[in-house]
């Protein structure tokens, strides 16, 4: 935990979003687990995480667009894995669902996380929630957290 994150904490009006991939779901339920457990560590309430499940990695910037737009949460989490397979798949979704979310932060003036996972193999996922790479889930909602701080200040 950088010093930066470490000192951002959670404001209590605020209302979180987590996004989750239902695709890949041993690796998305971990990064899911990982940034609840961050939030709620640093002060969220459990009932101010709202997570909503998608059947995949692509459908995630559609449902970020509309939470974003009904303004209630101070920050948006999209957790997802896609792993290169042999077609051309893999860089359609994994670059379509990075752009979309862009555009949904800057469109809406929201933070939006990205923490969908865009690897090579199952064993590159699995080092990046819970192992030996950390978790994902928990640096998007780090970040989150210290997104949310640094709007409020500017």
């Amino acid at each position: 935990m950088n010093a930066v994150a470490g000192a951002a904490r959670a404001h209590p009006e605020s209302r979180y979003a987590i996004i989750a991939s239902r695709w890949n779901p041993r690796i998305v339920d971990a990064l899911v687990d990982g940034a609840q457990r961050v939030l709620v560590d640093h002060g969220v309430a459990d009932d101010a995480i709202d997570v909503v499940r998608v059947p995949g990695a692509w459908e995630i910037p559609a449902v970020a667009a509309k939470l974003a737009h009904g303004g209630r949460h101070a920050a948006i989490l999209a957790l997802g894995c896609v792993v290169r397979g042999d077609t051309r798949h893999y860089e359609h979704v994994a670059d379509g669902c990075a752009q979309g979310l862009m555009q949904v932060a800057v469109t809406h003036r929201v933070p939006v996380l990205n923490g969908v996972l865009a690897v090579e193999r199952h064993a590159d996922a699995e080092a990046r929630a819970g192992g030996p790479h950390g978790n994902k889930g928990e640096d998007v909602a780090l970040a989150a957290l210290e997104m949310i701080d640094l709007w409020r200040q500017l």
